[in-house]
């Protein structure tokens, strides 16, 4: 029978970081700028130092993106505009971080809109995300999981946020650094992972992670697929929306256009491209996106395989290294390309039913998953 490859070469596997303990849970409340300047403060070292790793990572692609810090401060504000008519809020919450954490709120804004402001040039094909609804899984539960592909030197900044804020439903998510939380669930229901796709209609509108944000403040699945597809969006993610009844859905979207793909026998999965054939028009340069696709039907085959899921079959997916090292599992860290090098930062799976997230910080094959439950 077919089951998940583990590979632990000493000199591959054992590369990565192993974390002792698990991420850093901190809890806040209040207003939208409390609620920012609370994470602010109690991950103040966390959002300096992804803003060190940010200014790096532009000076060293310097060659590639023609593109200073001082110059992506320009750009990012071309976008800021459009977030504050939308999503006050939202951004009131970056504003508090900025404050809590003593650091530039420009700053801040280009964290928030990196992938807009270097126009996709940071070309990861990041992210696996995974899904079974309570007819396929062993207790009847409702099961998603996640591995956070991104560069390396983020992994450090990687913290879990337990929120109530004062006019939105709780919600607990993972996020790092300085950026708005946006993998995670709420107390209405409603969870989200997003993976990151390559659309060719980019425009200066609201930025995805600002829209994605949005998704965690909804009460029910349309009100989350409408965030999605908030007027005069910047680009899209895949945003993999599930509801604790079991309703699943990809939605796909660009900065024109979406596509609204149901779950299929009751399993879900979406890595990088778009597989809407409409959708594909629009897609970026398609052609490089082949490490993406072989993800893709590996998670699917590999979910198709057991006809009930556990989380402990979620987390034994979200270690599978075909394909190594752009697998499933990722350690594709050693790429001299500081545009493309990459790995699993993190990796979680949520018990929707239960509200509870498994969270294992960085490479899954070498870090347990530790479990943190929502207080509602």
């Amino acid at each position: 029978m077919l089951s998940p490859v583990i590979i632990e070469p000493m000199n591959q596997v054992n590369s990565t970081q192993k974390h002792t303990s698990p991420p850093v849970l901190i809890r806040v409340s209040g207003s939208h700028r409390e609620i920012g300047q609370q994470i602010g403060s109690q991950t103040a070292a966390q959002v300096k130092h992804s803003l060190e790793n940010a200014k790096s990572l532009l000076a060293k692609a310097y060659d590639t993106l023609q593109l200073t810090w001082e110059g992506a401060e320009i750009q990012a504000r071309k976008y800021l505009p459009f977030a504050q008519e939308r999503y006050p809020s939202l951004v009131d919450e970056i504003t508090g971080i900025a404050e809590g954490a003593d650091v530039p709120f420009d700053d801040l804004v280009v964290l928030n809109a990196m992938e807009a402001v270097t126009t996709d040039a940071l070309h990861l094909t990041k992210c696996t995300s995974i899904g079974v609804n309570e007819r396929r899984t062993a207790n009847g539960h409702v099961l998603l999981g996640h591995n956070e592909d991104w560069v390396p030197e983020d992994e450090p900044d990687v913290f879990i946020v337990h929120a109530t804020p004062d006019d939105e439903p709780t919600f607990l998510a993972m996020t790092y650094g300085g950026l708005l939380p946006n993998i995670g669930f709420n107390s209405a229901g409603i969870a989200q992972c997003c993976d990151s796709v390559y659309p060719s209609d980019s425009r200066i509108g609201i930025p995805r992670v600002i829209v994605s944000r949005a998704v965690l403040s909804a009460t029910n699945p349309s009100e989350a697929i409408r965030h999605t597809l908030a007027p005069l969006r910047a680009a899209g993610y895949n945003h993999l929306i599930a509801h604790e009844s079991g309703e699943m859905y990809n939605v796909e979207v660009s900065a024109r256009n979406f596509a609204l793909l149901y779950a299929d026998d009751d399993i879900i999965t979406h890595t990088n491209h778009y597989l809407d054939r409409g959708m594909q028009s629009v897609e970026d340069e398609p052609d490089e996106l082949v490490s993406t696709r072989v993800r893709f039907h590996r998670a699917r085959r590999l979910l198709q395989q057991t006809k009930l899921h556990t989380a402990q079959t979620l987390q034994s997916i979200l270690r599978d290294h075909v394909n190594y090292p752009d697998s499933i599992c990722n350690h594709a860290m050693d790429d001299m390309n500081p545009m493309t090098r990459e790995k699993t930062i993190t990796s979680l799976v949520m018990d929707l039913t239960a509200r509870q997230m498994h969270v294992a910080w960085g490479n899954p094959c070498s870090n347990s998953y530790h479990t943190f439950q929502m207080d509602e």
